[in-house]
């Protein structure tokens, strides 16, 4: 779960939300100046897709020790912490079941979720957050991704329908950080984050080189890119999220009972040039 904090209470928006609207920031990017991604049906797939393990649970929310709803804010944009707020072991297992839900479909766009996975384990989470007597389940979780890892890559090799150059190490890498801003630029959206911020990873150009983006908030859930990667401009999406009242709950089923029956709506997002 995303939240974003109202006058009232929380805007709430679900992990597969927040990444089909990663996914649709993938099928508009690429202009003259940005490289389009290819396999293009797999990548946006894995990025589309990349939080689907999460429907479950966020189907039943629950609260912090504060009694705010337990979910990534706008406090942990540009961080990976927090663990003492979760269950680790039902944590990784969503995070599991996420890889191995894309593994039986498209074991390409399933290498990309777990390197993504991987990489918000090891590059950006902050282990002093995590029990000692935990670490040994983290770090087995991540060596056993990295197994599957290369598991899935020998049989993508092998895929007639990829060319070489499509399953190179250096491609799928560029494939895996546009999942990583994509993610990055639905969780700015999503928490309506005011602060100049630089997307993960410079992405590729059409000339060889590679760029960093710009993102500058200039109101609400309205941003200027620099460089503009997206091929309309400005470009206009929209997310589902609830609204839910109340700044505190005084248990999982308070806040559950609210996210029930809190109706669905459709918030905007514009990002321009």
């Amino acid at each position: 779960m995303l939240r974003l904090e109202s006058d009232h209470g929380w805007w709430l928006v679900t992990h597969p939300d927040h990444a089909h609207l990663a996914g649709h920031f993938a099928e508009n990017w690429g202009n003259a100046a940005f490289r389009k991604p290819l396999p293009r049906e797999q990548v946006l797939l894995a990025i589309h897709s990349h939080d689907d393990g999460w429907a479950m649970r966020d189907a039943a929310p629950s609260i912090t020790r504060q009694g705010k709803p337990s979910a990534f804010s706008v406090e942990l944009v540009g961080k990976y912490s927090a663990f003492e707020e979760i269950n680790l072991e039902d944590y990784l297992g969503v995070r599991h079941h996420a890889v191995m839900l894309m593994a039986e479909r498209e074991p390409y766009a399933a290498v990309l979720i777990s390197m993504h996975t991987v990489s918000l384990l090891t590059e950006h989470a902050d282990r002093s957050t995590i029990k000692p007597e935990q670490l040994p389940l983290l770090d087995k979780f991540i060596a056993d991704q990295r197994v599957l890892q290369a598991k899935l890559l020998d049989a993508v090799r092998k895929d007639k329908r990829y060319t070489p150059e499509q399953t190179t190490e250096q491609t799928i890498k560029e494939h895996f950080q546009l999942l990583q801003a994509c993610d990055n630029l639905s969780l700015l959206t999503c928490t309506d984050y005011k602060q100049p911020a630089t997307l993960l990873h410079s992405l590729p150009m059409n000339d060889g080189g590679h760029s960093a983006v710009r993102v500058t908030s200039v109101g609400e859930r309205s941003f200027h890119l620099h460089p503009y990667p997206f091929g309309e401009r400005p470009l206009t999406l929209q997310f589902p999220a609830r609204h839910v009242y109340g700044k505190r709950f005084s248990s999982d089923a308070d806040l559950q009972h609210a996210f029930a029956n809190a109706q669905v709506q459709t918030l905007t997002v514009t990002l321009s040039k």
